[in-house]
């Protein structure tokens, strides 16, 4: 679980080596999968959402890229009527990070009477988080062995066989 309070703001003057960002860089460097969840407010993913996801780089940290085939998961919360519009934003950058996202996700409407003491009360809302949770462990499980071939791209390898070419070649 990552807790927000304290990210600063992407291009606000500071770099990764702000504690918050270190401390999210981290967890999604040593994470296999992730479950992005948010409010939906003004018919979007919060700011904070997109502050955490900005904040994880698309290139590679010391040759590996933080989230390229990791499993991904997607929930949102309304406060009226049930959207997906948040669950869709998420998804489409989860793509462009190459991640893989579960076909499965949870928009939870009127979430403000959905809860007691701090719980979520039994019914379809919950088993549908449940149904989430679980297919994200079983893509999770099914691509660990596998993520090397799912990233393997041709792009790549030919930007790093130019870069050795060009070391070799001024020996």
């Amino acid at each position: 679980m990552f807790d927000p309070h304290g990210l600063p703001l992407p291009d606000d003057g500071v770099d990764e080596t702000h504690p918050k960002v270190a401390e999210l860089r981290e967890l999604a460097l040593w994470s296999e999968g992730m479950v992005w969840s948010s409010p939906e407010r003004h018919g979007a993913m919060t700011s904070v959402m997109k502050a955490q996801i900005d904040w994880i780089p698309l290139s590679a940290i010391g040759g590996i890229r933080p989230t390229q085939g990791k499993t991904l998961a997607l929930m949102q919360v309304c406060g009226g009527s049930q959207s997906f519009n948040t669950v869709n934003q998420m998804r489409i950058l989860g793509r462009w990070m190459r991640m893989i996202t579960i076909p499965n996700q949870s928009s939870v409407p009127a979430a403000w009477n959905r809860f007691e003491k701090g719980r979520m009360i039994a019914g379809s809302h919950y088993d549908r988080i449940v149904d989430v949770m679980e297919e994200l462990v079983r893509f999770t499980y099914m691509t660990r062995a596998r993520v090397g071939a799912l990233t393997d791209r041709y792009s790549e390898r030919v930007e790093n066989a130019a870069k050795v070419h060009e070391r070799v070649s001024k020996l």
